[in-house]
């Protein structure tokens, strides 16, 4: 993950560094190499999604120099709002990666405390999602947990309630539900063990205004100030990720070009199902960063 960018830039190479250091362990090793099994574990994935994502932006500075587009605005999904902040100044590198860090082992820990699970549910909307949770949830926890784009809503909750929902998901309509190979169910009322540590956490952050409007998770709206974006951090880990609405309220706000920065493509297929339109360029590979570099210079 992330390997080519990191020989083809110096600046990646440092945030790599920087991480391996500040965390202890070669996080940058098991990015490269793996094993994938250690690095798909939750208290590894978010710091290495983390670095992953600052080395790319690292890597794109240097590149373009003076020619880097000026974002309007900064969105993450999930762990992804935490690389938003911090590339918009809110937070330093090395304290937002300790807290990543630390993120994500207590999100394991509380997974650890019962057996639990997301489905991805296909072709529903928003009402009939919430109907089919109400009817398999059986006195459990089953809730919608991420509203990523039109037809795609992940619910999270008790494992048994998640393997009725996806018994009866077709009753109600949807053309698929699939299991995610996640450890446990995020943005549901299991994580609150982990939201109160993550509120002790932030305690010892410094949190600045972000230089630029940074868009919430739990309501689609730009944080205002530190305390707003310790309260929106921690209300993340219990509720649901409003992605869909996110990227509406920044094309409403006259976005149309949007930069996913960090691994894989998974942003710019969910732009596609939310407006086709929007043009969504990710720089996840040194190619990608040098095909962008040459149309700019055009």
């Amino acid at each position: 993950m992330m390997s080519d960018l990191a020989e083809a830039s110096s600046a990646a190479r440092e945030v790599f560094a920087i991480a391996d250091r500040r965390l202890g362990y070669s996080l940058s090793e098991l990015c490269f190499n793996g094993p994938g099994e250690r690095l798909q574990a939750t208290d590894v994935s978010q710091p290495a999604m983390f670095v992953c994502s600052a080395a790319a932006l690292a890597a794109m500075k240097q590149a373009l120099g003076d020619r880097i587009p000026d974002p309007a605005m900064a969105a993450g999904l999930s762990l992804g709002e935490y690389t938003a902040l911090q590339a918009a100044g809110a937070m330093d590198f090395e304290q937002a990666l300790e807290l990543v860090a630390s993120r994500g082992r207590y999100m394991r820990e509380a997974a650890e405390m019962h057996p639990t699970a997301m489905v991805s549910i296909i072709a529903l909307d928003e009402e009939k999602v919430e109907q089919l949770c109400a009817a398999a949830a059986d006195g459990e926890v089953l809730t919608p947990a991420n509203f990523n784009c039109p037809g795609q809503i992940v619910i999270s909750g008790a494992a048994a309630a998640c393997r009725r929902a996806a018994a009866l998901a077709g009753e109600f309509g949807a053309a698929g539900a699939l299991p995610l190979k996640v450890a446990g169910a995020f943005h549901s009322s299991f994580m609150q063990p982990a939201a109160d540590k993550l509120a002790e956490a932030l305690e010892n952050v410094d949190i600045a205004p972000p230089s630029l409007p940074v868009i919430a998770n739990v309501d689609a709206a730009p944080h205002t100030d530190a305390a707003s974006i310790r309260e929106k951090l921690i209300r993340q880990m219990t509720s649901p990720v409003r992605w869909e609405q996110s990227m509406r309220y920044m094309l409403d706000s006259g976005v149309d070009e949007f930069y996913e920065i960090g691994p894989g493509r998974v942003l710019a297929g969910l732009m596609r199902r939310i407006q086709r339109r929007a043009v969504v360029k990710s720089i996840n590979a040194a190619d990608a960063l040098a095909k962008l570099a040459g149309q700019l210079a055009r």
